[in-house]
């Protein structure tokens, strides 16, 4: 599995203590060495959702005031492609292809136990 975030994300580190405690192998991708594109954004957006994906309560979205501009679901995808700290984390790509997003324990401890 894969797991999408930055290694200054509370709930990314979150995520990967709960892996290392549990002994689940993973690769990291560190979003702010090696920004995503449009093509990963897209596909996530399909298996997890635009609103699920697109972090509104975070720093970058206030320093760029985007509440401001009411994003409809274009809106939101455009500003994901070019600004990838705006996506919620951490993304884990399952290996069976699914989407997970965010940090949860109790639904980490569902999927992953």
């Amino acid at each position: 599995m894969k797991v999408y975030g930055i290694k200054t994300c509370g709930s990314v580190k979150k995520a990967l203590k709960f892996f290392n405690e549990n002994g689940i192998e993973y690769e990291f991708h560190d979003l702010k060495k090696e920004p995503v594109g449009c093509d990963k954004i897209d596909e996530w957006i399909k298996k997890a959702g635009i609103d699920v994906l697109f972090n509104n309560r975070g720093t970058k979205y206030r320093t760029l005031k985007l509440k401001e501009l009411n994003l409809d679901e274009n809106g939101k995808r455009e500003w994901l492609c070019k600004e990838n700290l705006l996506i919620k984390r951490p993304v884990i790509e399952l290996d069976n292809g699914k989407v997970v997003v965010g940090f949860d324990e109790d639904r980490y401890k569902e999927i992953f136990a």
